[in-house]
C-alpha cells in the first residue's frame, strides 16, 4: 500500500451525483467542479463513465490536457465485462483502458438476483466477469477498485455468494472493494456487523458507497469506517438519485473534527463552505442552507435564549468553530429576539449598542410589532440595519423623499406586455419627474426610481436587482391578502436583502426597493445630498 493511500475520500459527484433530478453538467461544469474538489483535498475525484456517455469520453479527453490536480487522482467508472465477451474484445472496457485514467473504478453485481434478472447470465458467470475485467485492466497498468452493487441485500438474500464476489475482486488484484448500499436501506447498526462480518470472511480492503434514502448516508459511512473500512465514498453537498449519495463534506468534517483523522489538509477543510457554495453555483442547484457545516444557518441563531448564551461562550449553542470550516456565526433577528440576540446582531453590524438598553429596547419592540404584521428581518438584513439606525441613532439617512408613483399594466395589440411607471420625487432640494418602463410593474419602478435619482447619485447605475420573491401570508384572504416581498440586490460584488409587507403587492414591492436603495447609498460612505 502507498503511503498516501492508508485513508482514501473518494467523491463522485461528476457520476453519481449527477444523476440528480433536475442536475445537468456539461463538460465545462465538470471540470470547474473537479478543481474544487481537488483544492478541497479529496483523494480521489470519479469523473464519469468513458465510452458509455458521450459527454464522459470529452470530459476524459479535455481533461488530459485542461485539467491539472494537485492532491487527487481522477478515477474512471465502468462496468465488468459483458457476459460471454472476453475483457479484451469489451468496447466499454476498451474505452476505460483508453480514458487516461490512472484508476479504474467498477461496478459489478453483488446480489444473485440482480445477476439472473438484470444481467440474464449465471452466478459463476459473473464471477469470471469480475475477475476477467480487474486483470485486463491491471495487465494494462491501471490501478482497479470495485464497487460491489446491493452488497448489503445481497448479503441479507444469500451471503455466500455476496462474499464470493468480494473475494474474487481481492483475488484478481482490485486495491478496494467497496461495499454498497445502492438502495439507501440500511441503518447504521446493522450495516457496521455486515461490514466487520465481511472483514472476517475475506480480509480485503473494504470501503463504503452509501445512499441516503433513510437520511442515514452519513451516519452509515461514520459506522463503516468504526467497523475498519479505509475508502469513503460521497458527493458534494449529498448530490445523487433519488434522496442522494452520502454527503462528502459532513463525512470529511466529522472525521477530522470528530474523530481526529487526518483526511484533507487542515488549510483545505477552512476553505469548505466556499467549495460547497461554489459548486452550488455550477450545478445551478440552490444551497441547502440548513445543511450541517456548510450551511447558511450552520451557526445561525435565533432564540433569544440561545443568543444570551453564545454572547457568554459561543460553544455553549455551537459544536464547533464555525470558521474551522470557512463558515460564520450569525445572529437572527425576529420575534423571538432577546436583549442579547440585539445586541450581537448590533455588533455584527458595527453597533455597539452594550451601553444602551433603551435603544435595544426600542429595537426588540419595534422588530416584534413589524414581525407581527408579516415582517421577517432574519431574511432581510439591510432592512434591518436601517431600522437599528432609525431607533439607535434617532434617524436613518433620507436620500430622497417620495412625491407620489404609479405603475400601468397595459396589453398592446400584438400581445405584448409592457409596464410602465411614472415616479414623483425630491432629492436635493429639486423635483424630479420620471418614468420607466419594464417587463413587470417591479422592473419598471426600479428603472424610473433610478432614472430620476442617479443624475444625483450615478453610483445606483451600477445596482442589479438579483432576486425578487413574494409570499401571500395570509391565504385566506384570496387576492386580497397581505403579501410580504423580498429583494435581493448587488452592486456587482455585494448582496444584500430587503422586505416590504402591504396588502398590494406593488406597495410592498416599493417599500423594500426604497430600502435596497437607500442601503446602498448607506453603506457607500454617501451623505444625503
Amino acid at each position: 500500500m502507498r503511503p498516501q493511500d492508508a485513508f482514501h475520500v473518494y467523491d463522485t459527484t461528476l457520476r453519481d451525483g449527477a444523476q440528480q433530478e433536475g442536475l445537468n453538467l456539461s463538460v465545462a461544469d465538470k471540470l470547474t467542479i473537479a478543481r474544487h474538489l481537488d483544492a478541497l483535498g479529496v483523494g480521489f475525484i470519479e469523473g464519469g463513465w468513458p465510452g458509455a456517455n458521450p459527454k464522459d469520453t470529452e470530459f476524459f479527453r479535455r481533461a488530459q490536457t485542461e485539467l491539472v490536480l494537485k492532491s487527487a487522482t481522477l478515477a474512471a467508472f465502468g462496468a465488468t465485462r459483458r457476459p460471454g465477451v472476453a475483457a479484451a474484445d469489451d468496447p466499454l472496457i476498451i474505452a476505460l483502458r483508453d480514458s487516461g485514467a490512472s484508476v479504474v473504478t467498477l461496478v459489478a453485481k453483488a446480489h444473485d438476483r440482480h445477476v439472473e434478472l438484470a444481467l440474464r447470465t449465471d452466478l459463476a458467470e459473473n464471477l469470471a466477469m469480475v475477475r476477467d475485467t480487474i486483470r485486463f485492466l491491471r495487465d494494462g497498468g491501471q490501478r482497479v477498485f470495485l464497487d460491489a452493487e446491493h452488497f448489503f441485500d445481497g448479503y441479507r438474500a444469500n451471503p455466500a455468494y455476496a462474499l464470493e464476489v468480494i473475494r474474487v475482486a481481492a483475488e484478481a488484484g482490485a486495491d478496494v472493494v467497496a461495499l454498497c448500499d445502492t438502495n439507501g436501506g440500511m441503518l447504521p447498526n446493522e450495516l457496521a456487523d455486515v461490514v466487520g462480518a465481511v472483514f472476517g470472511a475475506t480480509g480485503a480492503r473494504l470501503g463504503i458507497h452509501c445512499h441516503d434514502d433513510t437520511a442515514c448516508a452519513v451516519a452509515n459511512t461514520l459506522a463503516a469506517v468504526d467497523a475498519g473500512v479505509t475508502h469513503v465514498q460521497g458527493t458534494a453537498n449529498g448530490y445523487g438519485e433519488r434522496s442522494g449519495n452520502a454527503n462528502l463534506f459532513s463525512v470529511v468534517a466529522n472525521l477530522q473534527l470528530k474523530q481526529g483523522r487526518n483526511v484533507v489538509p487542515a488549510e483545505s477543510l477552512r476553505d469548505m463552505t466556499r467549495i460547497a457554495h461554489a459548486i452550488s453555483e455550477t450545478t445551478n442547484v440552490a444551497p441547502d442552507q440548513h445543511q450541517p457545516y456548510v450551511g447558511l444557518s450552520a451557526f445561525a441563531h435565533k432564540a433569544g435564549l440561545h443568543a444570551s448564551a453564545v454572547k457568554v461562550d459561543p460553544n455553549l449553542y455551537q459544536h464547533i468553530d464555525p470558521a474551522t470550516v470557512g463558515n460564520d456565526m450569525r445572529m437572527l433577528v425576529s420575534d423571538m429576539a432577546g436583549r442579547a440576540s440585539i445586541e450581537m446582531k448590533g455588533r455584527e453590524l458595527g453597533y455597539d449598542l452594550s451601553e444602551d438598553r433603551d435603544a435595544i429596547t426600542r429595537v426588540i419592540d419595534r422588530v416584534k410589532s413589524l414581525e407581527s404584521g408579516g415582517y421577517t428581518f432574519e431574511a432581510a438584513d439591510a432592512s434591518f440595519e436601517l431600522l437599528l439606525r432609525d431607533e439607535v441613532l434617532g434617524h436613518r439617512e433620507r436620500y430622497f423623499t417620495v412625491e407620489s408613483w404609479r405603475t400601468i399594466v397595459e396589453q398592446r395589440p400584438d400581445g405584448s406586455v409592457v409596464s410602465e411607471a411614472t415616479v414623483k420625487i425630491h432629492v436635493a432640494g429639486q423635483r424630479f419627474v420620471s418614468t420607466g418602463e419594464g417587463n413587470g410593474p417591479v422592473n419598471a419602478l426600479d428603472n424610473a426610481l433610478r432614472s430620476a435619482i442617479t443624475t444625483v447619485y450615478p453610483e445606483l447605475a451600477a445596482l442589479e436587482l438579483v432576486d425578487y420573491k413574494v409570499r401571500i401570508l395570509d391565504g385566506g384572504g384570496g387576492t386580497a391578502s397581505v403579501t410580504r416581498v423580498l429583494i435581493e440586490t448587488t452592486d456587482g460584488t455585494t448582496e444584500w436583502d430587503t422586505i416590504g409587507v402591504h396588502e398590494n403587492v406593488i406597495a410592498a414591492s416599493w417599500s423594500a426597493l426604497e430600502d435596497a436603495i437607500s442601503y446602498a447609498l448607506m453603506r457607500s460612505g454617501r451623505s444625503p445630498i
